[in-house]
């Protein structure tokens, strides 16, 4: 990372690395090129899920998402990730035990989804700066949420597509429910 803040990988569209950086505080990525969030669904022993509350100084102030957050230069998804659990949640995880999901491809990102299924309760400690709140909850409440526009926007389209899986990530905790 260079003084001047954090700094992403560039990537193509099926997430190869272009040898190119570029800084989180320029928006304007290079035309066709994008960068790596990486995602995860963390599945507590009794199937549900941890989700967080955004901080109320970030963007889509007050709405619910996973932890997540963009890849630094030089790390892997899988990596940030496990680091992103931890600094938004304080949940530590070891990278390996996170199973891919999927990808969604946005404008200018490539979010790369995660599950891991945790042995045991943790209280989430959540990062003041990027997150107002953290809880644990069913799938039926995150569809609720879902359903009424709470979470945010981007997470919307991503549930969408992904939904599936992730009632199957519940139900393969010991304590899931099937959906």
């Amino acid at each position: 990372m260079g003084a001047g803040g954090e700094w992403w990988d560039l990537t193509d569209a099926a997430g190869n690395r272009l040898g190119r950086t570029h800084p989180r505080a320029d928006p304007d990525l290079p035309h066709g090129t994008f960068h790596i969030v990486a995602a995860t669904w963390a599945v507590g022993p009794d199937g549900r899920l941890l989700v967080a509350q955004r901080a109320a100084t970030k963007t889509f102030p007050l709405e619910w998402e996973f932890p997540a957050g963009s890849a630094l230069a030089g790390e892997s998804s899988r990596d940030a990730a496990a680091r992103e659990l931890g600094e938004e949640a304080g949940i530590q995880v070891d990278p390996a035990h996170l199973r891919p999901v999927g990808r969604s491809h946005e404008r200018t990102q490539l979010v790369d989804i995660y599950v891991v299924h945790l042995d045991a309760a943790v209280d989430p400690v959540p990062q003041p700066e990027e997150v107002a709140a953290s809880e644990w909850v069913t799938l039926a409440e995150v569809d609720r949420r879902r359903r009424e526009a709470l979470f945010a926007r981007p997470w919307l389209n991503r549930l969408d597509l992904f939904w599936r899986e992730l009632a199957d990530a519940v139900a393969a905790a010991p304590g899931g429910r099937p959906s």
